[in-house]
């Protein structure tokens, strides 16, 4: 019974046995494209703002060389232009830093995920290190009971047994008294028997005397 029920408690824990997975979180995932973005916007602002600049140095030189109203408005229009695209680059480089917070904040979440999934992993080797030793210490305790058990019955039995032979030789004891008794009284009436028997032989005897004298 014990091994019996030894396999069934192994095979429950062999079912419940799990391993922790790497967590892989969407919010991770999602936050890595944003990362992945926000930085190729920014070299793709950085590299238009550096255009912008050649522009405006073209624009300048050829102001200071022509000094014309059209060259002032091209150094112009090419001073708004590099404004403009470093007005992009710096909201590139703030979209960065928020998808890099982003990161952090779900690889924070993820390891805090991981982190929960090992310790009820933990808690389950625990409870199954504890199932397994129960199972120990019950087919210990049951083998401990069974010898205790087995001794005490024993002794009782052997009580039993005891009380039940002083019983039956006390019955045999009667019985062959009273075997005894009737044996006896058997044997007193043929007793009886062969005296009479002698006494009137006896008598006859001694009638016959007298008669033969009288004669």
């Amino acid at each position: 019974m014990a091994r019996g029920r030894k396999k069934t408690a192994a095979k429950k824990r062999a079912a419940k046995k799990t391993t922790v997975a790497a967590v892989v979180s969407p919010a991770v995932k999602k936050a890595e494209k944003a990362s992945e973005k926000a930085n190729a916007a920014v070299k793709s602002a950085q590299t238009k703002v550096d255009a912008a600049n050649k522009k405006l140095a073209a624009a300048r030189k050829k102001a200071q060389s022509t000094k014309t109203a059209a060259a002032k408005r091209a150094v112009e229009t090419a001073r708004n232009a590099v404004a403009k695209q470093k007005d992009l680059l710096a909201k590139a480089k703030d979209s960065v830093r928020e998808a890099k917070a982003q990161m952090q904040k779900a690889n924070i979440e993820a390891k805090m995920q991981e982190a929960k999934a090992k310790a009820e992993e933990t808690v389950k080797a625990y409870e199954s290190q504890l199932a397994e030793k129960a199972d120990a210490d019950l087919s210990k305790a049951v083998a401990a009971f069974e010898t205790k058990w087995r001794a005490a019955r024993a002794k009782k039995d052997a009580a039993k047994v005891k009380a039940r032979a002083k019983k039956a030789e006390q019955k045999n004891k009667q019985a062959a008294k009273k075997a005894n008794a009737k044996l006896k009284e058997l044997a007193k009436p043929k007793a009886a028997k062969k005296t009479g028997r002698k006494k009137t032989a006896a008598k006859k005897k001694t009638a016959r005397r007298k008669a033969a004298k009288k004669k």
